[in-house]
């Protein structure tokens, strides 16, 4: 197997899991009656970050430089913006300033502050409303390879 299309796998499963702890959320109104004392409130919620987290890192630190390897557009000390920039420009995201606040977004995710409930409540809110973007570009990478007969 070549290592982009392992790379993709195991993309897949990191935004399965991440779908699954979303739907969890939503199925039992988690963030309406968010009890921080529910240890299984607490297991979902840390389902759900730890797969964004998972998700937004290998995207932005493996998949993407990966994928522009295979098809020749990784330059030597690239900078992550201008990963984002080349994969604007290719169609695979709609836009590098939303991937850099995902990031910001992933960073928040990260430090908990458990007397700020609310803050915690919103950015898991937009977290998961940003699951489209982070599928929508898995998919693209997948479509263009395929299109290129790479996979």
């Amino acid at each position: 197997m070549s290592i982009i299309k392992e790379n993709l796998q195991i993309a897949n499963i990191h935004l399965n899991r991440l779908k699954q702890a979303s739907k969890e959320i939503e199925s039992k109104n988690i963030l309406k009656d968010f009890d921080i004392d529910d240890f299984e409130v607490v297991k979902v919620i840390d389902t759900f970050v730890f797969r964004f987290i998972k998700l937004q890192d290998y995207l932005g630190q493996k998949l993407f430089r990966r994928f522009l390897e295979e098809i020749g557009e990784l330059y030597e000390n690239m900078s992550f913006i201008d990963i984002l920039d080349k994969l604007e420009k290719l169609g695979i995201i709609n836009s590098s300033v939303e991937w850099i606040e995902i990031r910001k977004l992933r960073n928040k995710l990260t430090h908990e502050y458990p007397d700020e409930l609310e803050a915690i409540k919103e950015e898991i809110n937009v977290a998961m409303n940003k699951i489209s973007l982070l599928e929508k570009a898995l998919q693209n990478i997948e479509d263009y390879l395929k299109n290129k007969k790479i996979l």
